[in-house]
């Protein structure tokens, strides 16, 4: 019998591929290289500026990585400057040392190094509180250098983990509580529900919210690391599927919820009988139970990487929504029937029917195609325009340097 390793770190071992593992061992060893580095070319006994800029840096993907470089060594410069210009004038006081913490955040404003304004001041504060202004000014200023190109580096030449299976793993698992949230519907509305279970399920609903902020948080990690990734040759198409499919997700969530406010309040005028007679709760589960699973479909048919897969999710999705929608007629047929003999909160049920057209407007696949061709033609406009600004630059450089414009044929 072959015994099974359960060690934290033989466990750390079969997750070595994982983007959360192999960023941690990025991020460790560009600090110990960085530190290295500086010890051989700054003159401070323990540069330990380096490897903590290192660190900063090596973000988990390459485009904010670049971001978080170019911030991180303007912040440092900035401070070093106004720490060397203070110095000159006057020295360490309580007086002194509050005016350079003040201008040092007001100028990081200015600067825009994003969230290391502090870094600005933290930087002249050090360099104003040693008694070698300038030695110490200009090794912090290599220390950061040295982190920052060492950071780089290891992006350039080690392409950090792309996070599309994580993101797309997020949104699986949203599409999964919504499929059980509307599985459960489809299973109490057809008897009796009290009062307290319905706001049970609106509670359950208005969770949904929490959830899509965290997928969004993961979207915007795996729509970074497309960026500028030598590993990925189709990065925009992949961020706008996956967020073109998030905002179709979000909607329906939010149109879930209403649904499940609209069964609340049904509830609350019968408390002493069923929601509906018993052929139309039939209907309605019938019409949740096409529903959850073209939410399913869907998110498989947006985070599939395969294409066969993808034509086989987009099928069922098809099918399921041409399923709901005639369950939906019927549902309506029956209801109108119902609204005929006894109109008690025939508001509910209309409000309840427009619902369900909504989600199933929402995942239809010629929208869906819609949107990724509208997306795509904004995306395209928008690195037109940024080319076309390059191009102009370029040409008044020439004009101004008086170069001949390079010849197109």
């Amino acid at each position: 019998m072959v015994r099974e390793f359960t060690h934290p770190l033989f466990d750390f071992a079969r997750r070595r591929r994982e983007p959360a593992v192999v960023q941690t061992l990025r991020s460790t060893a560009a600090a110990v290289i960085s530190y290295v580095v500086a010890l051989r070319l700054s003159s401070e006994p323990a540069p330990l500026t380096a490897p903590l800029t290192a660190l900063l840096v090596v973000q988990v993907t390459l485009y904010t990585t670049l971001v978080t470089a170019v911030r991180r060594v303007n912040s440092v410069v900035v401070g070093v400057l106004l720490a060397v210009g203070f110095s000159s004038l006057v020295g360490l006081t309580w007086w002194s040392l509050g005016l350079i913490i003040l201008a040092a955040l007001v100028v990081g404003r200015f600067v825009k190094v994003g969230e290391f304004v502090p870094e600005v001041a933290i930087s002249a504060m050090l360099v104003l509180g040693v008694t070698r202004v300038s030695a110490t000014a200009w090794d912090r200023v290599l220390e950061t250098l040295i982190g920052a190109g060492v950071g780089m580096l290891f992006n350039v030449l080690l392409a950090p983990p792309v996070w599309v299976e994580s993101a797309g793993g997020a949104i699986e698992e949203l599409a999964a509580r919504m499929r059980r949230l509307l599985l459960d519907l489809g299973a109490e509305v057809g008897g009796h529900t009290p009062v307290a279970q319905a706001a049970a399920r609106l509670h359950e609903a208005r969770r949904l919210d929490h959830d899509i902020v965290q997928v969004d948080v993961s979207l915007r990690q795996a729509e970074d690391s497309l960026r500028l990734n030598p590993r990925v040759k189709e990065g925009l198409l992949s961020r706008v599927v996956l967020r073109t499919g998030l905002d179709t997700l979000e909607i329906s969530a939010v149109v879930l919820r209403v649904v499940c406010r609209s069964l609340t309040d049904l509830a609350k005028e019968r408390t002493e009988e069923t929601l509906f007679e018993p052929e139309v709760g039939l209907a309605l589960r019938d019409v949740f139970e096409h529903l959850a699973r073209a939410v399913e479909s869907f998110a498989v048919l947006i985070t599939t990487q395969v294409s066969t897969n993808a034509e086989k999710a987009e099928e069922r999705l098809a099918t399921e929504l041409t399923a709901g929608r005639a369950s939906r007629d019927r549902v309506a047929d029956l209801l109108l029937a119902q609204v005929q003999r006894h109109p008690r909160q025939w508001q509910l049920h209309g409000a309840l029917l427009a619902e369900v057209d909504r989600i199933l407007n929402e995942l239809d696949v010629e929208k869906r195609s819609q949107r990724l061709v509208e997306e795509l033609d904004q995306q395209s406009r928008k690195q037109r325009r940024r080319f076309g600004d390059l191009r102009r630059m370029r040409s008044r450089a020439r004009q101004v340097l008086r170069l001949p414009e390079p010849d197109d044929r």
